[in-house]
């Protein structure tokens, strides 16, 4: 791999980080040589800093750091992507990515954000909302209904059902984790930390 560091005046190039998992960018930094080759070295992305003016390895402080998967560049030679592990958030603002959370992960969490907004609105007329209103047991049902429904759809050849039946189960288990208070992230956390 061949950076063309002397591009920019000051021999920094951007670097790009992705989530080597969801592929959802977490961050954009700079590198110089020493920094892209430290990061190669040692497995861990290190950036040039240009407000402390030296090499910065993110998460030296916070304990954040982010394990390279793969390094790649553009067609230019000029730009770096880095897939990566992260260690946890990334943003120093607590997000997740420096690019915010929302819609970063696909339509699943932003499935699951519109479930909590319904729910936080109470809108009326939603079946989410009237569902959630009933309680526990009545969402642990038709959570419990909507995996039976999946397993006996699973043992015929119809895909397009299976899917759907899939789907059900899927929106189901959203408004459950609402009621527990908690969220897709945190089950992905717990697959993260199994996948170790």
């Amino acid at each position: 791999m061949k950076i063309n560091f002397n591009k920019n005046e000051n021999g920094l190039v951007p670097v790009i980080i992705q989530d080597s998992r969801t592929l959802q960018v977490l961050m954009l930094g700079y590198m110089n040589e020493e920094a892209l080759e430290k990061t190669e070295k040692e497995g861990i992305v290190t950036f040039f800093s240009r407000s402390k003016n030296r090499l910065w390895t993110k998460g030296e402080e916070s304990g954040n750091f982010l394990t390279v998967e793969s390094i790649t560049t553009d067609c230019d030679q000029d730009t770096i992507l880095i897939k990566a592990l992260p260690k946890n958030t990334v943003c120093h603002t607590g997000s997740f990515s420096c690019f915010g959370d929302k819609d970063s992960k696909g339509f699943i969490f932003e499935l699951e954000d519109n479930i909590n907004r319904r729910i936080n609105e109470k809108a009326e007329n939603s079946y989410t909302y009237s569902l959630f209103r009933k309680g526990i047991n009545k969402i642990a049902q038709k959570v419990g209904e909507e995996a039976v429904e999946l397993v006996i759809e699973a043992k015929d050849n119809d895909d397009n059902l299976f899917k759907n039946e899939a789907a059900d189960l899927l929106y189901h288990f959203l408004i459950l984790l609402k009621y527990k208070n908690l969220s897709l992230r945190d089950i992905e956390q717990i697959l993260i930390e199994r996948s170790k």
